[in-house]
């Protein structure tokens, strides 16, 4: 029975608000262990559970013969406890019964094999029969919960990007028609796709076959053209899913575990992100185990910030590390989410499963309902966020500084040395490792309101993105673009005009070839292997590595930096005044050590506002004018220092001008009202 002096979930996750949450299936056991784990999960100070993924075949065991009974008693007892409910839309994997009726969902590998269901999301989601059964189950799940006073949120799928392409006949017949819609005709597409090399231009689309991956799979502007495609049916499938819940339940908070860019099948999210419809933008975040590996720790950032964009609202971790994390990684991880915005810390799992894949997977309560260390820690956690929670959090992200990312060069890049996303992860690190709050954006969708613009590989360069980079730097913005960038038009073709393509008159150069880094090492060093350079920026020098750089002519733009060659010294940064801006141009691709100084000279020029002033290694973000959260990230204490007096709402201790924070410690500082 419901309990109607309990408030509403929903009010559980507004400003001022941080929550400790669980990752929950209660289709794994029955009452008795669910009225055990409900209160287990109340005095451990978890608000929030998440319900639901991974479960269709057991709301709907039959073609349209729905089960919602059992559940109806699950969704009660978290009420009863206080505990508010993400409830999972689990339109994939796809029941059993559902793939023999129709098995035109299942998946064909290029080779033509089909799949048996194995993996859990093993299923075609642009097919229709699908997303009509996908969408009718979204129907009666959230027309039946909508009102449900546990319903915190709605889950958008999970993990959408996990699980094969499929090459089917169907999707065959599903990506002509979009090549139809978007080239009209055949010698339109020829012309996109090059139809002229290899003797390739087709006919009329009926002689269209499937481009497959690898370098003998398709040209790649065929492989772009199907990757677009894949793209657009995902985001149409959970559009679909959006609709239905708007319908039945407007105003219903959505999330996700929006891992888009899994390998197996990434696709483009930019268009849902700016379409705002995930009004609470999630993922899980699952550093290294390894407590000394801090990387893992700005990888796992990396993955909120490029699934956030320019979203304002809070980001939820709806999957958290527990597992075999050591003592004090899962809070050093907690707080340093809270810095890019998160709100919601939701571990994965509540309990070490009993069967399927996941069975060794060491949750918060072991096998036999006995509490984990990991349950302690979660519990320090909740009481932690309570105590600090109505002093700024959720956090802001006030950024200055944005980097651009984009899909169709993710996709493109693959043959590189690096792709696109690792010179974007390699931007982050550097602007992270500044504690300055950073963006990521799409340059076609984004209104570019920064000082600072950072451009890293992005290859693909269609006539709106440049345009929107061209105008940043008339109104006054820098940008910084580095190598592999403006080299393919939309098409996926190498500019025959000069590059970087569309704004070699914003940057003031022509880009030729490159030259292997290696290769000329062997020259002028003797050795091979070595892919080591010095860039000089007058007095001063970075060494760093790189196999490729660009062999950059100026064009009006300045030298402000060079590298050493065996013959002369090659232009490696060079920057030209553009309108009311700048455009700098690095000819390596993104390197921390080059990208840092050309940051520490334009953020000085432009007046953008610094982070918190701490020792390398530790984060710091100032949560309000007077609120100031420092994570020391290594093993070895660090000293902080203090404007003046100032309290640590963490440790309860009085700071007078500063303090030692602990390896891997957290500590929020309140400072002292001006006198």
């Amino acid at each position: 029975m419901r309990n109607s002096e309990r408030p509403n979930a929903r009010d559980l996750t507004g400003p001022g608000r941080l929550l400790v949450g669980a990752n929950y299936h209660p289709h794994d056991s029955g009452p008795e262990t669910w009225r055990r784990d409900a209160a287990m999960m109340r005095d451990a100070g978890i608000t929030v559970v998440r319900l639901g993924h991974l479960a269709w075949d057991t709301f709907e065991p039959a073609d349209g013969d729905f089960r919602f009974d059992w559940f109806d008693e699950v969704m009660d007892l978290m009420h009863e406890h206080g505990i508010g409910v993400l409830l999972d839309i689990a339109a994939r994997p796809a029941p059993l019964w559902l793939h023999r009726k129709h098995p035109e969902i299942d998946v064909i590998d290029p080779d033509g094999t089909r799949r048996y269901p194995n993996h859990r999301y093993t299923v075609d989601a642009g097919d229709p029969h699908f997303r009509e059964h996908a969408v009718r189950f979204t129907d009666r799940l959230t027309r039946r919960y909508a009102d449900h006073p546990a319903l915190a949120a709605f889950g958008i799928d999970n993990e959408p990007a996990d699980g094969p392409i499929s090459y089917s006949p169907n999707v065959l017949a599903r990506f002509i028609d979009w090549l139809k819609a978007k080239y009209g005709t055949a010698e339109a597409l020829n012309r996109a796709w090059a139809g002229q090399r290899w003797s390739r231009q087709i006919g009329d689309f009926d002689e269209i076959g499937l481009p497959r991956p690898g370098i003998a799979g398709g040209a790649p502007e065929r492989l772009l053209d199907f990757r677009r495609f894949v793209s657009d049916e995902m985001n149409g499938y959970l559009d679909a899913l959006f609709d239905t819940i708007e319908t039945n339940a407007p105003g219903a908070l959505t999330t996700s575990n929006m891992w888009y860019y899994a390998p197996s099948k990434h696709f483009d999210w930019a268009p849902g992100a700016y379409s705002g419809r995930l009004t609470r933008p999630g993922n899980g975040l699952y550093p290294s185990a390894s407590i000394l590996d801090t990387d893992s720790i700005r990888d796992a950032l990396f993955g909120i910030a490029r699934i956030r964009y320019e979203q304002a609202e809070p980001f939820w971790c709806t999957e958290f590390t527990t597992m075999t994390a050591v003592p004090g990684s899962i809070r050093r991880s907690a707080y340093a989410s809270l810095m890019l915005g998160n709100q919601l810390v939701c571990g994965w799992t509540w309990q070490t499963m009993h069967a399927g894949e996941e069975q060794f997977l060491q949750g918060m309560v072991d096998w036999d309902g006995e509490p984990t260390r990991k349950l302690d820690e979660y519990r320090q956690i909740a009481a932690e966020f309570r105590r600090i929670e109505a002093h700024g959090f959720p956090c802001k992200v006030n950024a200055e500084i944005a980097i651009a990312m984009d899909f169709p060069s993710q996709i493109a890049s693959a043959p590189f040395p690096e792709r696109h996303d690792d010179q974007v992860l390699t931007a982050f690190r550097t602007v992270l490792d500044r504690n300055l709050d950073v963006r990521i954006v799409d340059l076609e969708r984004s209104e570019l309101d920064y000082r600072i613009l950072i451009v890293p590989g992005v290859l693909v360069l269609d006539e709106a993105a440049a345009d929107a980079v061209r105008g940043f730097v008339e109104r006054g913005g820098t940008v910084v673009m580095t190598s592999y960038s403006a080299m393919l038009d939309a098409d996926g073709q190498v500019f025959a005009s000069t590059r970087p393509g569309r704004l070699a008159d914003v940057f003031g150069i022509r880009v030729g070839p490159y030259e292997e880094t290696a290769l000329l090492n062997e020259i002028a060093k003797g050795r091979s292997g070595d892919d080591e350079v010095e860039v000089r920026f007058g007095d001063r020098s970075v060494r760093t590595k790189a196999p490729r750089f660009d062999l950059v002519e100026p064009r009006g733009a300045a030298v402000v930096a060079t590298l050493g060659g065996p013959d002369r010294e090659y232009p490696a940064v060079t920057e030209h005044q553009y309108g009311e801006g700048r455009a700098i141009y690095i000819a390596l691709p993104t390197r921390r050590e080059v990208l840092d100084a050309v940051l520490e000279n334009e953020i000085e020029r432009l007046g953008v506002r610094t982070g918190p002033q701490a020792p390398q290694g530790v984060m710091a973000r100032a949560v309000t004018d007077r609120h100031v959260l420092y994570l020391n990230l290594d093993k070895e204490s660090k000293p902080i220092d203090l404007p003046h007096a100032a309290s640590g709402l963490l440790s309860g201790h009085r700071l007078e001008k500063g303090f030692i924070l602990g390896a891997w410690d957290a500590e929020l500082v309140e400072l002292d009202p001006p006198r």
